[in-house]
């Protein structure tokens, strides 16, 4: 579920130029003992290693630093495995939660030996879909407003062996809790699909959140809001102000980073899984998306329908035909699965619709002006990689935009009541992360425009994630014991 706040009444600001001799004063100015140097890898999951401040030097930022590109998932063999980092000073942040004063950089991934940006690098990928998007002639940018959903337990056990598999979650919200008396029992906890949202001492982990907010600040990410979400047990949302795509893929990375540690610091785990609770809801990381074009809003149209242009529309069209394709990057886990499911809020059905949040792509109403108008596709959930996941959307939307791409009529129904016919000819969001693979195998064309997504890219991503997919499901499930122990 969404608090919206108003979009500001211009575009986002530019990111500041930021030159090395910047970064070497700001450290030297924050009086930087260590310099950690982060990218991604293609699951998504920010890596790192770090160099005392004594050897950040403006060379750093021409030469790169070397490193095992073997040992990082969905990246190199080992017969080719030397690789480059180039730090990119715009990037820099002083790190919020290690104690030791650190400046981090984000860095993009190199060839040595061509010295070009590595095909397989996501943050390339976005880099690459954000350049393309003016060569179409259609918008010179667009925004990305991400709200990331998770949950804060105070314990996640899980353990699988041959002979026994399970997870076990607890957290001091659970309505589960209701009946322990370990130690006195103080109530206050939010029912299922009740926490949306009571305050304290039902919502208890007011001050948590708020910590976390200050260290996303701290960070340089401007935060609009912070809730307790739906889910009992500490569902979660914090929102960031929207930024442009690679902008706002580095900032998802960081606020993973700054809530898990700051959750840690704490005696908390955060989890950024789209379902750990079964018959409470999952979470996603509805994306909000706009076109602009010198300065001007391209989705807005007062007399469209929900105040939508023909090309947001259009946008739209492209969306929803290539939804399972596209998540296969934005819901790319075998769990991503148990949360797309009827009921939870769960975003399945492939039609769009005005404030509807049973829709795949709602239109936000909260207000009228032009600054304002813009989609949100619902289906993503914060296992994603982002860079991968904002760049198969944009492709897609600009699909639809370029063949005028016509989406279903919108419905401003609750898609969940339908029944007969109605229902039937909705199209869902395919069941399964194995779906949406062969769905990417088989409706990749839209994502190689302009040389965005390559072949080597998404080979090595099926790869990743059908493997993933085996080792799930050559596993019991322990409710299989219940279902078929006896038979």
């Amino acid at each position: 579920m969404t608090l919206t706040v108003e979009r500001p009444a211009t575009a986002a600001p530019p990111t500041p130029k930021i030159s090395p001799k910047d970064v070497l004063r700001l450290a030297k100015e924050q009086q930087v003992k260590i310099v950690d140097l982060r990218f991604v890898d293609l699951p998504g999951t920010w890596q790192h290693f770090s160099i005392p401040v004594e050897e950040l030097s403006e060379g750093l930022f021409t030469d790169g630093i070397g490193f095992d590109g073997s040992s990082i998932r969905g990246f190199q063999h080992i017969h080719e495995s030397d690789m480059l980092l180039m730090p990119d000073p715009t990037s820099v942040f002083i790190d919020p939660v290690l104690e030791v004063k650190t400046l981090d950089l984000v860095c993009d991934v190199i060839d040595p030996l061509t010295r070009q940006p590595y095909s397989r690098d996501p943050r390339y990928v976005a880099k690459k879909a954000e350049e393309f998007l003016p060569s179409t002639g259609i918008a010179d940018t667009s925004f990305w407003g991400p709200e990331i959903e998770f949950y804060i337990f105070n314990s996640l056990r899980f353990d699988q062996a041959q002979n026994f598999g399970y997870y076990y979650i607890d957290s001091e919200e659970g309505i589960w809790n209701s009946g322990q008396n370990g130690t006195p029992n103080l109530a206050h906890r939010p029912r299922y699909k009740e926490g949306y949202f009571p305050v304290p001492p039902a919502d208890k982990l007011q001050d948590i959140r708020s910590k976390m907010v200050r260290a996303l600040i701290d960070s340089g990410i401007a935060v609009e809001v912070h809730h307790h979400e739906v889910g009992t047990a500490g569902q979660t949302e914090i929102d960031m102000r929207f930024s442009t795509l690679v902008e706002m893929a580095d900032r998802v990375l960081k606020y993973k980073y700054v809530t898990k540690n700051v959750a840690a610091k704490n005696g908390y785990v955060v989890t950024f899984m789209p379902k750990p609770l079964f018959g409470d809801n999952g979470s996603g990381m509805h994306t909000h998306q706009s076109l602009w074009k010198n300065g001007s809003n391209l989705f807005y149209d007062r007399d469209g329908y929900a105040l939508l242009s023909t090309m947001a529309r259009h946008y739209i069209g492209g969306l929803l035909k290539h939804a399972p394709a596209i998540l296969a990057f934005a819901a790319p886990t075998t769990n991503s699965y148990r949360r797309l499911v009827p009921g939870y809020e769960a975003p399945i059905n492939l039609v769009y619709s005005m404030r509807n949040r049973s829709a795949c792509v709602r239109i936000p109403t909260y207000f009228d002006k032009p600054e304002a108008r813009r989609l949100e596709f619902r289906a993503p959930d914060p296992s994603c990689n982002p860079y991968l996941s904002f760049s198969a959307c944009l492709m897609a939307g600009l699909d639809g935009v370029i063949n005028q791409i016509e989406p279903p009529p919108p419905m401003d129904v609750d898609l969940y009541e339908l029944e007969g016919e109605a229902k039937k000819r909705i199209k869902q969001t395919p069941g399964s992360l194995e779906e949406v693979l062969d769905a990417l195998d088989a409706d990749r064309d839209f994502l190689m425009r302009g040389d965005v997504f390559t072949e080597d890219l998404i080979e090595a991503w099926l790869l990743l994630k059908r493997q993933s997919a085996k080792e799930v499901a050559l596993r019991p499930h322990p409710y299989e014991f219940y279902l078929y122990s006896d038979v």
